[in-house]
């Protein structure tokens, strides 16, 4: 990859680190962590996202508003979110303060001492954030089908882990989580901005030369899952519409086709107002508000869903509908024409989403984290404009099959 476009160091540690050089006053900089709710054991469920919120309780030399003010005081930002497989700690600052934010990184992540009263109050405010979520239909029944999809597997439990889960927890078992994860080896460093390369590199040096506890265990190995047999379950919410999901399994995020899976789910359902699913759904019927379609690709194993809310009496008439859009795409090879114009959009979307630079910096992250590489977007590009139609309809006719799908109802 051309150096210009980013560069990469690692520490004797195993810390990699990427830096992208971008002309503009904000810099960003954090920490991705290949360490998610997917690598705790039995008992531990939730661990991940509630070390994360504990990671700014106090350190060996802060106290909680003491980080908190870090940034703050400079104008700056320090935010972090946990997912199924990655924790990521980063932040947000003008770029005169990069050793600042690399500094405070370092203490939070390697020096944090987790105090027993910080444990009890962030306890109470996710036992919040859960009963918050569980007010939201709307967005539960996603990972309550992630949940129908993978039961019986590691990563198939709540992020944010259930109230009797969070119970459980005390200093000791966060600690463990700690030391057995957060391995410089199993992170890296990334940073966004005009900080020059070397002095990156310098600082890193500087505040990460960390060294893991070779006497603590590995992190903990994941497994793959097993695909399960589709089932339809109904859940009674007593809420004002039907909240539908139904879905699959899908391809994992290193497979060669997984741009095509993009694409296809793109003209299916994937956000754009002239979808197929909208269209067919939303403009000609007036059956829904929301209709989308989605894919989540993890390390190894993926998931393809659609998701609508209805007035109750016309779940079938959706499903029946979504089920024609299916089959047009799994019997109907696009036309060189609509290959094209799908292709056009889909690009345009993805160019316009780049113009962010937190998301930028987040997604070459996520991709050095994964692949030890970040496409530029002209690459990405590159990528979709080799698609075929014949690949799009293959995909469909392995994908889009409405018996092989789970299905999970609200009402």
């Amino acid at each position: 990859m051309n150096e210009n476009f980013y560069q990469t160091h690692t520490l004797a540690n195993g810390l990699r680190i990427i830096h992208r050089s971008f002309p503009s006053q904000i810099s960003y900089c954090g920490i991705a962590i290949n360490s998610g709710s997917r690598d705790e054991y039995p008992g531990e469920h939730g661990m991940a996202h509630f070390v994360e919120h504990l990671l700014f309780k106090g350190t060996k030399k802060r106290k909680a508003h003491h980080i908190v003010n870090r940034m703050e005081n400079v104008g700056g930002e320090l935010n972090a979110y946990t997912t199924k497989e990655d924790t990521f700690i980063y932040a947000t600052f003008l770029s005169e303060y990069f050793e600042r934010a690399v500094e405070l990184l370092n203490d939070v992540i390697f020096h944090s001492t987790f105090p027993e009263n910080q444990i009890q109050k962030e306890r109470d405010v996710i036992l919040d954030e859960i009963n918050s979520y569980l007010d939201s239909p709307s967005e539960l029944i996603y990972d309550d089908f992630e949940n129908l999809i993978l039961q019986h597997h590691e990563m198939g439990h709540y992020i944010l882990g259930t109230a009797e889960s969070l119970l459980g927890f005390d200093k000791k078992m966060v600690e463990n989580f700690v030391h057995r994860q957060y391995r410089p080896a199993n992170m890296i460093l990334f940073s966004f901005g005009k900080t020059p390369f070397q002095k990156v590199v310098r600082l890193c040096e500087k505040y990460f030369d960390v060294s893991a506890d070779n006497d603590l265990h590995n992190p903990k190995k994941r497994q793959k899952p097993v695909e399960i047999p589709p089932q339809k379950i109904h859940i009674g919410k007593d809420t004002a519409q039907a909240h539908v999901m139904l879905g699959t399994h899908a391809l994992d995020m290193f497979h060669p086709r997984r741009h095509s899976l993009y694409l296809l789910n793109y003209l299916l359902g994937g956000g754009a107002l002239n979808s197929r699913l909208n269209n067919s759904l939303r403009e000609k019927n007036g059956l829904v508000y929301n209709v989308e379609s989605n894919v989540a690709l993890y390390t190894d194993t993926g998931l393809f869903s659609i998701y609508f809310a209805c007035d109750k009496k016309n779940v079938e008439r959706c499903l029946k509908l979504i089920g024609k859009e299916m089959q047009k795409l799994r019997e109907t090879p696009l036309t060189p024409n609509q290959l094209i114009t799908v292709k056009r959009q889909y690009k345009g979307q993805l160019g316009i989403a780049s113009e962010n630079n937190e998301s930028r910096a987040l997604r070459m992250a996520k991709s050095y984290l994964h692949f030890n590489h970040y496409l530029p977007l002209e690459a990405v590009f590159a990528k979709i404009d080799a698609i075929t139609s014949d690949e799009l309809q293959a995909l469909a006719e392995k994908i889009f099959l409405m018996h092989n799908m789970f299905h999970l109802k609200y009402t």
